[in-house]
């Protein structure tokens, strides 16, 4: 009796350490190309099942890409916006940021190249839900921006524009140091990014002057 009312869990146990094995195949074989060139049979070969099985989990490849682009910007939303909402001085918080940025591309290096492969990829669902997710995030950051003393006055659509200014930077920074051949390049390439939202809050502090 013990067996049986076990079973179910089992089952279901089994289905997501499958379900994880084929995100994971998906996951390494995007490494080295791109979504709309890859084959279920890849997927399945590289994950050791059947391609039967492919289909007890995902509709096709694109619904794969589409919960692989979840898992790879889920961590990030929640490291840059606990970033950014920090106290302290505003140069503290952008290096902070930058930092947060560095670790995530370190540690999740096959899920930053995917999204940078896939941002403008040929797989349409994929595309949107990058983009989808993307505005979802700069809608976060919105939020904490506009907490801050330094937004007083600022239109929702101004918090909007420069929310994605800081989104769209943060991905072209991880994009361009996961592809830094060393960490002399990797430095440059944080120091430059510091700079760059220096700048961006340059032009905050100093954009309702007028």
């Amino acid at each position: 009796m013990s067996h049986t009312a076990g079973a179910p869990g089992v089952r279901q146990a089994q289905k997501q350490q499958s379900r994880r094995a084929l995100l994971d195949a998906g996951l390494r074989l995007l490494e080295q190309q791109n979504l709309s060139g890859l084959g279920v049979r890849e997927v399945t070969r590289e994950a050791g099942m059947s391609p039967a099985g492919f289909y007890r989990h995902f509709r096709d490849l694109a619904e794969l890409g589409v919960v692989l682009v979840e898992e790879s910007l889920a961590s990030l939303h929640v490291m840059i916006r606990s970033a950014l909402a920090q106290q302290g001085e505003a140069e503290a918080r952008i290096d902070r940021t930058v930092a947060v940025i560095a670790g995530h591309v370190r540690e999740h290096r096959a899920h930053v190249r995917f999204l940078a492969r896939e941002r403008h990829g040929g797989v349409q669902a994929v595309r949107e839900a990058i983009g989808g997710e993307l505005r979802r995030f700069a809608g976060e950051v919105g939020e904490v921006l506009a907490a801050q003393p330094v937004s007083e006055g600022w239109s929702a659509e101004e918090i909007r524009m420069l929310a994605g200014l800081y989104v769209d930077h943060m991905v072209s920074t991880a994009a361009a140091l996961l592809d830094a051949p060393t960490e002399a390049e990797q430095r440059r390439i944080a120091r430059t990014a510091q700079t760059q939202l220096r700048l961006i809050g340059v032009g905050r502090t100093h954009w309702r002057d007028g």
